[in-house]
Parts: C-alpha cells; sequence; structure tokens
C-alpha cells in the first residue's frame, strides 16, 4: 500500500486499485484484445486458478520509484490490422493521465509490450 502525506492527513493506495485501474483503462482503449499474463507468477496462478482468472488483472506489472512514482510494464494482445504505435502511445498517454487524475502519482514510464495479434 501507497501512503501520501498530505497537509490535510494521509492517503492509502492499495496495489489491487492501481492494477484494476490501469486494467480497466487498457481494455477500454480502441485495438486491444485482451491483456495477457506476464511473468511467472501470473502464469503459475492462471495454470493452477488459485487465483480467479480477472483479465483486468493480466499482464500489468508495477514497480515503486522512491518518491511513489511509478513504471509500469503491459502485456497485450492487439487487433489485427490496427495501427501498433498509434495503440502504444494512446495507451501510453490514457494510463498516465488516469493515474495521475485519480491519485496523484507521478508516473515514470509505461511500457507496452504487445505480445501478439488476434482478427
Amino acid at each position: 500500500m501507497l501512503k501520501i502525506e498530505n497537509h490535510i492527513g494521509s492517503i492509502g493506495i492499495s496495489h489491487e486499485y492501481l492494477i484494476k485501474l490501469i486494467g480497466r483503462t487498457v481494455t477500454n482503449c480502441f485495438g486491444v484484445v485482451k491483456m495477457n499474463t506476464s511473468g511467472a507468477k501470473q502464469n503459475l496462478l492462471s495454470l493452477l486458478k488459485i487465483k480467479k482468472a480477472d483479465e483486468i488483472d493480466r499482464g500489468v506489472l508495477i514497480r515503486y520509484g522512491k518518491d511513489n512514482s511509478l513504471s509500469i510494464d503491459l502485456h497485450i494482445t492487439v487487433r489485427y490490422g490496427t495501427n501498433i504505435n498509434a495503440i502504444s502511445d494512446s495507451i501510453k498517454h490514457k494510463v498516465q493521465y488516469a493515474i495521475e487524475n485519480d491519485t496523484s502519482l507521478k508516473v515514470n514510464k509505461v511500457n507496452v509490450f504487445i505480445d501478439g495479434m488476434e482478427s
């Protein structure tokens, strides 16, 4: 959980909230078909079905900086025939705007990994 201190008090932002916010923002972007699992932990959980398979949880990796800044990795599948540069730029801007607008956290970097295409 991230804690933000201001003149009124402190605000706690959970890791799950950030993942859901990012996942919903990405899946609502034009051309995105689905989120993909990334890393061994997400692959194992999806295979064993220990955690309920929620497509929004997949493919989001958040790294926290020292000054409450974030670096975000996203793994997605896009629709065949769409402009990959346009999709990735749109996702980067929308995710950065959503995080900074809703939480006041600074986003250092958003990396978009296109793992596949579907028609």
